[in-house]
């Protein structure tokens, strides 16, 4: 599959996850709308058993859920420490013999320890955010078609251009160099963002809406959904979260299910921080 074409932010990207180890198994805990949103329709459209790959996982909060209702795992990673911190929570809790297929330290652009059609599903729920070139991201998405089994289901996430230059319009010191202008506009043309602060989220690319699906389709997948896992619910601030939960929790799962359902809406896609590609492998 050949290498990386950009080396250095591979080593970027390491470091700030290395670094970032046990709040990234908590992000999903401190932010649970995208977790739960996510897990909804992966219940929705996954098999009803069967090998999954979890291909750029992280810690494993998803892999680990899966793994508790009864799917059989393989999990990779680009960074060791993340792995590591894997293994160590599927040990506690009592999940690693459904980890069939080990735990790797892997590119995704390089899945080379994985055969070919192996997985009934497959996650890519990360690796997309940081690859900032379009021959790496191609790899990616064709490595992921070559280990899904035909007819497979994938479930691939994105991160919103649009959103993100919302973030910038809205906390532009938190986003630099998004705090001029001129910089947001290079930004809504290429899609590239390398924070100026040491330690801070760089590396990253984000999509424009229009293009994910043309992308997916062409390297061999067919599109069965496209969801926005955290839509509206984006711009609600910590103000807004307190209000609906005060109100009860009837009235706060409440909220959770419109959101859930506002997830499908096509015309507040672009707001979402994250975005969920379902699709089957031809």
């Amino acid at each position: 599959m050949g290498q990386l074409a950009d080396q250095g932010n591979k080593e970027r990207v390491v470091a700030y996850y290395t670094g970032f180890g046990e709040r990234e198994w908590s992000r999903l805990d401190r932010e649970p709308l995208e977790f739960t949103v996510n897990m909804h329709y992966l219940k929705q459209y996954l098999p009803p058993a069967g090998q999954v790959l979890d291909n750029g996982a992280g810690p494993g909060k998803y892999a680990m859920a899966l793994a508790a209702a009864g799917y059989e795992l393989t999990l990779t990673d680009l960074t060791p420490a993340l792995v590591e911190l894997a293994e160590a929570k599927a040990d506690e809790l009592e999940l690693t013999e459904r980890f069939t297929g080990g735990f790797h330290v892997c590119n995704a652009c390089e899945l080379a320890p994985l055969a070919d059609n192996s997985y009934d599903a497959a996650l890519l729920m990360g690796p997309l955010y940081h690859l900032q070139h379009a021959p790496d991201r191609a790899k990616a998405v064709r490595e992921l078609h070559r280990v899904t089994k035909p007819g497979g289901v994938v479930f691939v996430a994105f991160r919103s251009r649009v959103n993100q230059v919302m973030n910038a319009l809205l906390a532009p010191e938190h986003w630099k160099p998004l705090h001029r202008l001129d910089a947001i506009e290079a930004f809504r043309e290429n899609g590239i963002f390398d924070h100026a602060e040491e330690g801070r989220y760089t590396g990253a690319y984000f999509y424009e809406l229009e293009a994910i699906r043309p992308f997916m389709e062409s390297n061999g997948f067919q599109t069965v959904e496209l969801i926005g896992s955290t839509n509206m619910g984006a711009i609600l601030g910590a103000d807004q979260w307190r209000y609906w939960s005060e109100q009860g929790e009837e009235t706060y799962q409440q909220l959770i299910q419109l959101l859930i359902r506002m997830a499908k809406d096509s015309t507040v896609l672009g707001m979402s921080s994250h975005l969920l590609y379902i699709g089957r492998r031809v």
